[in-house]
């Protein structure tokens, strides 16, 4: 061991250090931003007249969290909107929108979200429940997934949506009996009246990105990949505010910016991605990654199936979901982006879907050989139990969003009655997966549920939401707490090509997590009340708790 002083010691506590033997220590050293030695009581010795050492006292130290599927501008700039979350009452919803109405009467439109499908019925709100609120301007409000939106009848006429708008092809206008707009919008049907919102300003966006920041910090994630970047009809570009927070030296984590693959374009945008990727790469910002979105969302029926969905007879209906892109073109670009160095990072939710983004994996390496692009599949719901082990055979990350693995009434009341047992059975298979040899990554989807890898962790392990009454919803696909809190540092460390970190081990960065707690040392049903202490970027703290 170098006897030269450290600049950080931490002692006195556990720390695990997630690399492949999953080994721990008591005590780890950090120079330059590094770390320098990792150990017991010999890593004491490095301790000199300027170092800073910080005692755990018996605290859980590990890797920084990596969000691998986040949308961290959005979030932040929904911080500052119309916030509809944290509540599932339709009253509830009204009194804010009609506070944040009042106290905002210079603003064009009302814009936000958070709003929850189960709060009505059939998940459907009306544009008649808004106008009570707000008649005289458009109001535009994301539900808590973003694959829908809630509009007043003043936005439907501000962009001219009327009985006779005929519904795009991967999206859809609920409609009353006569074909009157209900003012519920599914899927690129948001696009009708998003692309009538006032223009978020650089600054706006800036904003939402510091705000996100600190936020995220705050729970202990130190890199992420934002899953949505340049030219997605009805949300906004954030490159901009990450370019200006690279340059600035103000964006402090590591970023993967997943650039936007355009369902209306084929292969003649890859030179523009290409253009991208260079121009949108600086510092701690990396533009390596192309985001393709292939289905939607199983409570609104557009999460792409093998199979029908059911109605509320349980009869097989005429609709097994979209598929955004046809699976031969799906091949075609997955295969050149593939060529030219590309991830990919798929949203494939049904089990259609994850079929669809295997097979275009796997005609890419066919085609280029074994690259190491590392391409990832989120969310993940349905998985057919035929292509399980294809993840491990094709080198495939997946990439969980763990909150959404138990009971709750969106899954209860609006999916599980319409997919019928035995698929219900093959949602969200974490063991299965892990079994099968597959890589696992884990995200947040922030701000469609909350970026707490530490409730996701929990959930991952309970297969039960914290503080919930309900029972574990399949809890065979649970993982273990070790392999949990891997997924959300080495694995997505791993999806993001940020080879230096995820694990702590000498010459790696220094982003580090120091939680309030041991949560092995304590029963599971424990783990989501953990919370962070401190965050650490390159051995830098970025955040300390009040009470740490």
């Amino acid at each position: 061991m170098s006897q030269s002083a450290a600049d950080l010691v931490f002692t006195n506590g556990t720390i695990l250090t997630m690399d492949s033997a999953r080994s721990r220590a008591t005590s780890l050293a950090v120079t330059g931003g590094r770390v320098t030695a990792v150990g017991h009581d010999e890593v004491r010795q490095l301790v000199g007249p300027q170092t800073e050492l910080v005692d755990l006292r018996g605290r859980l130290l590990l890797p920084g969290f990596q969000d691998a599927h986040v949308h961290a501008v959005m979030g932040g700039v929904e911080l500052g909107e119309c916030d509809l979350t944290g509540t599932v009452d339709p009253q509830e919803y009204r009194r804010r929108i009609r506070a944040y109405s009042d106290a905002h009467p210079e603003k064009e439109w009302i814009t936000g979200g958070g709003w929850s499908m189960e709060s009505f019925a059939g998940g459907l709100p009306t544009r008649q429940a808004l106008d009570a609120v707000v008649p005289d301007r458009p109001v535009f409000l994301f539900n808590r997934d973003h694959h829908g939106a809630w509009v007043n009848t003043r936005a439907l006429e501000v962009a001219g949506i009327t009985a006779a708008t005929p519904d795009p092809r991967d999206g859809r206008v609920e409609r009353e009996p006569d074909g009157t707009p209900t003012g519920a919008l599914q899927e690129g049907a948001l696009a009708l009246v998003a692309r009538h919102l006032p223009a978020l300003t650089a600054a706006d966006r800036l904003a939402g990105l510091l705000r996100a920041q600190e936020l995220l910090h705050s729970l202990g994630i130190t890199a992420w990949q934002d899953a949505l970047l340049c030219g997605a009809d009805g949300y906004p570009d954030p490159s901009d505010a990450y370019l200006t927070a690279a340059r600035d030296h103000t964006l402090t984590a590591s970023v993967v910016g997943s650039l936007w693959w355009r369902r209306d374009a084929g292969e003649e945008q890859i030179a523009d991605l290409l253009d991208k990727r260079e121009r949108l790469t600086h510092g701690r910002l990396r533009c390596s990654t192309v985001k393709i979105m292939q289905d939607g969302v199983a409570e609104n029926h557009t999460a792409a199936m093998t199979a029908p969905y059911l109605d509320g007879c349980g009869c097989a209906t005429g609709n097994s979901g979209i598929s955004f892109i046809a699976p031969d073109a799906l091949k075609r670009y997955v295969t050149a982006l593939d060529a030219e160095d590309f991830q990919v990072h798929f949203h494939a939710l049904g089990d259609r879907a994850v079929r669809e983004a295997l097979d275009a994996v796997a005609a890419a390496r066919a085609a280029n050989g074994r690259r190491d692009t590392r391409p990832h599949l989120a969310h993940l719901q349905l998985v057919h139990p035929d292509d399980l082990g294809r993840f491990r055979e094709l080198g495939a990350t997946a990439n969980l969003q763990a909150l959404w693995a138990a009971h709750e009434p969106q899954m209860d009341e609006l999916t599980i009655p319409f997919l019928g047992p035995e698929r219900t059975a093959w949602q969200y298979p974490f063991g299965d997966l892990l079994r099968a040899g597959a890589t696992l990554a884990a995200g947040s989807d922030w701000p469609v549920s909350s970026p707490d890898p530490l409730a996701a962790v929990h959930v991952a392990v309970n297969r039960v939401l914290p503080d919930s009454d309900a029972g574990p919803f399949l809890p065979e696909q649970s993982l273990d707490l070790t392999t949990a809190l891997a997924a959300y540092t080495a694995g997505s460390a791993y999806v993001n090509h940020l080879d230096d970190t995820g694990s702590l081990r000498p010459g790696n960065r220094a982003d580090l997590v120091v939680l309030d707690r041991d949560p092995f040392a304590a029963p599971a049903g424990e783990i989501g009340s953990a919370r962070v202490h401190l965050t650490y970027v390159d051995g830098h703290r970025v955040h300390a708790s009040p009470d740490a």
